[in-house]
């Protein structure tokens, strides 16, 4: 964050949140505990949990936008996120808002956006990495990526950014861009390669190697979240596909390496040395 953004004094914040999983949850829990009010609408009905909390639900989106928030979150599924952000009758909304994706690419989400909210809407992308589990002590030291992607009310998207930075979070800003080429590097091949453990059944032996620990880890921590989540990675990132293809590309060269190496053993010339 710029030094004259954060010389404004953060305050406290009207926020709706459209689409209310797992995730929505975690981050608006510590939203709430910081004084920040939040309301909510959900393809799912969470109306209950909303009122055990506290928190306003609205089943229609149009009474939603109308009920005159700072800031929208945009926390639905990769997958959906166009036919959602469609769906929404900008139309309705009371002023100019600050929208905010949380999504796990970012090249998507605002291409989306800037397709389709209005332009008087300010855009901030930003991905949390972190989450229920990896979150669950605190967000000190976890990393928040942010892309002020149309920003005219720099106060209002500050006292956003403070949400996160007052936690202790390292705020990093990079482009949208930079992000997926980065993520397709780091996310997708962690997730890619922790579902092609999943689908040969890899399970801890009584003589595991801390290296086969950790890869045990990859896999039941890639499995815990949803293959739409990683379909989402792979479809809605265009760097993901060439790092499917770079793996592919080294597993047959590791492959070929091996056959030639056996070949070489195999050769009663060779075998005798």
């Amino acid at each position: 964050m710029s030094s004259s953004s954060s010389s404004s004094q953060p305050k406290t914040l009207r926020i709706g949140i459209i689409g209310y999983g797992p995730f929505a949850q975690f981050l608006a829990k510590t939203m709430m505990k910081q004084g920040h009010f939040i309301r909510v609408t959900s393809r799912s009905d969470y109306s209950e949990l909303c009122a055990n909390l506290g928190i306003l639900f609205f089943r229609d989106m149009g009474a939603f936008l109308e009920s005159d928030n700072e800031v929208i979150m945009i926390s639905t599924s990769i997958l959906s996120l166009s036919r959602v952000v469609e769906s929404i009758p900008f139309n309705r909304l009371k002023r100019p808002t600050l929208f905010v994706d949380v999504l796990s690419v970012k090249e998507h989400p605002k291409d989306v956006l800037l397709r389709i909210m209005p332009e008087e809407c300010d855009l901030l992308c930003t991905h949390p990495m972190f989450g229920p589990e990896s979150g669950k002590d605190g967000w000190a030291d976890l990393t928040f990526m942010y892309d002020m992607v149309r920003i005219r009310d720099q106060s209002l998207c500050y006292s956003f950014l403070h949400i996160f930075s007052s936690e202790g979070c390292k705020m990093l800003e990079m482009t949208c861009e930079e992000h997926d080429r980065l993520a397709a590097q780091s996310q997708f091949l962690t997730h890619t390669i922790g579902r092609i453990l999943s689908e040969m059944e890899v399970e801890p032996t009584p003589i595991d190697t801390k290296g086969f620990q950790k890869l045990v880890q990859v896999k039941e921590s890639s499995v815990k979240d949803s293959f739409d989540l990683f379909s989402g990675l792979f479809i809605h990132n265009r760097f993901a596909r060439q790092q499917m293809k770079n793996l592919e590309v080294a597993l047959e060269k590791t492959k070929e390496k091996l056959q030639e190496r056996l070949k070489e053993l195999q050769d009663p010339i060779i075998s005798k040395f």
